[in-house]
């Protein structure tokens, strides 16, 4: 009787089994081709791939593509510069990483329900339109002759001639940095706002029944439970740390920003697309890939290290 039940257990279990793995395979299949097939782009690294041949027609260059990258001269000067910008541009990013977590915790003690809401869809929002239409917003904020702050301000008399906040070579890398945030900062709080919903409330109560002030609970409290969320979203962006997108790059991009903006995917797409060095380009973007995914297993194996924890 004992084997009968334990052998119905085991049947109960594969068939759970086997409802999830059918329920997981579209989501698989997925992943494989958008993910995993396109992988197969690599080989153009390492060939002499020419526009309407496929890469078995083209010559077998080995590793010359890679070779290029620091043994030219002109090449190896311009790769310095960009991975510079693409450092630089990811370290304030990271400096300003934590502001979604606070902005979470301001959400959570606004007392208004509906006003609550009112900013966090606004703030939201911005995640959900294009980067063109959101260069076009900043365009007419930011405009030196007919943006809204340079007429504000000029009223105010605070100026007298326009601003250059986009076409000026001055402080680049924050200026994106914070119109990055800009679009990203209410979807982020989402994942902080889900782990405060998930604290045990009764300790909050407990706590403010002990005299403990609003402060208090938030920084003897609320910030230490979600400390954890903050570092497993921090290990998953450091695997993502030379990937800055190209988008907002190539649409704030001009004759002065130039220099500062060019980050490693807008690098790829000019050198690409623009000059038609399709298996150079590879070469920077399986490069680039390979940093990734060793910044990310790094950064998972201090985390173990350190908290005892890791993303995966």
């Amino acid at each position: 009787m004992h084997k009968l039940k334990k052998t119905a257990k085991q049947t109960t279990h594969e068939r759970d089994g086997k409802r999830l793995f059918w329920m997981a395979m579209p989501f698989m299949i997925f992943i494989f081709v958008f993910n995993y097939l396109p992988l197969w782009g690599w080989s153009f690294a390492f060939v002499n791939y020419k526009p309407g041949r496929s890469v078995f027609e083209s010559d077998w260059v080995g590793l010359s593509n890679f070779t290029t990258l620091f043994m030219q001269p002109a090449m190896r000067t311009r790769l310095f510069e960009v991975i510079r910008n693409t450092l630089g541009l990811q370290l304030i990013n990271y400096l300003l990483m934590p502001l979604p977590m606070f902005f979470a915790v301001f959400l959570n003690e606004l007392r208004s329900v509906k006003f609550r809401k009112f900013v966090q869809t606004v703030t939201t929002l911005p995640n959900f339109i294009s980067w063109v239409i959101l260069y076009a917003l900043a365009y007419g904020m930011l405009a030196v002759d007919t943006g809204f702050v340079n007429n504000v301000l000029k009223q105010l008399g605070v100026i007298e001639n326009g601003i250059s906040f986009l076409t000026s070579s001055d402080h680049v890398w924050l200026k994106m940095a914070l119109l990055s945030l800009w679009k990203s900062l209410g979807w982020n709080a989402i994942v902080y706002l889900a782990a405060i919903a998930g604290l045990d409330h009764e300790i909050l109560e407990a706590a403010e029944v002990d005299g403990a002030g609003r402060m208090r609970r938030i920084w003897h409290i609320i910030l230490p439970q979600l400390i954890p969320t903050f570092f497993v979203l921090l290990i998953m962006s450091i695997g993502n740390f030379l990937n800055t997108g190209m988008e907002q790059q190539q649409l704030f991009s001009n004759a002065m920003t130039k220099p500062y903006i060019e980050t490693l995917d807008l690098y790829v797409y000019n050198m690409g697309i623009g000059s038609g060095l399709i298996s150079y380009s590879t070469a920077v973007g399986v490069m680039k890939s390979v940093i990734s995914i060793i910044l990310f297993a790094g950064a998972n194996w201090f985390s173990k290290l350190v908290r005892g924890t890791s993303a995966f």
